[in-house]
């Protein structure tokens, strides 16, 4: 079997390095009773020893020619599913509860496929993935710093975040052009952080970093008021990236409260 060329329209870099493909698969340590959706598995570097520690594997690749060619190289695994997707149009419930994803994922669509991830939160137990490190850089960073901003909170919201080790660029064939990191994720319990209103906390948010170096009371003159600073204890002469992710939501939850209750409180 002639060897995969990778595709650059894919963001195709395969992990080649047996030492990190190990690293990975126990940081993840699945077990025997675990349901684990690989993203991109690519020639199936990670999937082969995923495959061979969980009770069923679900492989999710956009390239036909490697689903294709999964499909062949697990034809006597019953356990293990090729599906040809797209990974960002993906239904991930489809499952059921308790899935725990995995894969190298491609680093132009990096972002938008979390977000689609996070409509599934309460159905994955966790997640650990290998993204570009400048990109776990900003999930994993504290309030005050200048890789904290809108990805950061709109994460952070809903799962906890721990960085795990970086992987040199030299692991892959092609080597990309930037260091990658590994990172763990897993939802937040249930209740922990409740947002009120998704929308409108993003929508609060991507106003507040379009001009980050202002103030809370410029950078967000259009959506919030004094009185709803006030309310929830945010003082409006800071910048928006000093304001922790609790914050964030306290803010916009007040503003997903109906204008009439808001009035009242006012009054008291």
């Amino acid at each position: 079997m002639t060897a995969h060329r990778p595709r650059k329209r894919f963001g195709q870099h395969f992990l080649v390095d047996p030492g990190v493909v190990a690293d990975i698969v126990a940081a993840i340590a699945p077990g025997p009773a675990d349901t684990v959706v690989e993203i991109g598995p690519g020639p199936g570097a990670i999937t082969v020893p995923l495959a061979a520690r969980c009770r069923a594997l679900h492989a999710v690749e956009l390239d036909r020619d490697l689903a294709a060619r999964l499909r062949e190289r697990f034809a006597g695994s019953p356990h293990v599913e090729v599906h040809e997707a797209d990974a960002l149009a993906f239904d991930f419930g489809r499952f059921g509860n308790g899935i725990r994803l995995a894969g190298n994922l491609p680093y132009n669509i990096s972002t938008p496929l979390l977000f689609h991830l996070l409509d599934f939160r309460t159905a994955i137990a966790d997640m650990h993935f290998m993204l570009q490190k400048e990109v776990v850089d900003r999930m994993a960073a504290a309030p005050g710093g200048r890789t904290y901003g809108r990805l950061t909170v709109m994460l952070r919201c809903h799962l906890e975040i721990e960085r795990l080790f970086d992987v040199d660029r030299q692991a892959f064939d092609p080597p990309p052009a930037v260091t990658s990191s590994v990172v763990r994720l897993w939802p937040r319990p249930g209740g922990s952080l409740p947002v009120a209103d998704e929308r409108l906390l993003a929508r609060l948010v991507a106003a507040g970093f379009a001009q980050r170096r202002k103030t809370l009371r410029n950078a967000l003159r259009n959506e919030v008021a004094a009185d709803d600073f006030a309310a929830v204890g945010i003082d409006p002469g800071l910048r928006p990236e000093a304001l922790p992710v609790d914050a964030w939501v306290a803010l916009a939850n007040r503003l997903a409260d109906p204008p009439v209750n808001r009035a009242a409180d006012r009054q008291q």
